[in-house]
């Protein structure tokens, strides 16, 4: 049984998001704690939060916390919030912020 948690519309470009996802995809989970303590990437400290609720999670229904792995770590991206900013001469230019979905599975090693 894997325990899931999510973070829904993070603000983070979905592809700066998924360099640090695939760092810890398949790692147990204390060590790729410890990888995203020391990832000097903004993402890092989201999916560090996320990882934490799932491993919480499994805590609640008693699972063998030495023997959990990520299971699953995914970045979707999310709705793109769009602005517009004043340029020379009357013109505008777009721009997109971009959000992703942050998802997060760990399960027990057999």
């Amino acid at each position: 049984m894997a325990w899931k948690a999510r973070h829904n519309y993070a603000r983070i470009a979905e592809r700066k998001a998924r360099l640090v996802a695939a760092l810890i995809r398949g790692r147990r989970c204390d060590d790729a704690l410890a990888l995203l303590k020391f990832t000097h990437k903004r993402a890092a400290v989201m999916l560090d939060k996320v990882l934490k609720s799932a491993m919480a999670s499994a805590n609640e229904d008693e699972a063998t916390m030495g023997r959990l792995y990520v299971a699953e770590a995914r970045v979707d991206s999310g709705p793109i919030i769009k602005r517009f900013k004043a340029k020379d001469r009357g013109r505008a230019h777009s721009i997109h912020k971009r959000t992703s979905h942050i998802i997060i599975a760990v399960d027990e090693k057999d």
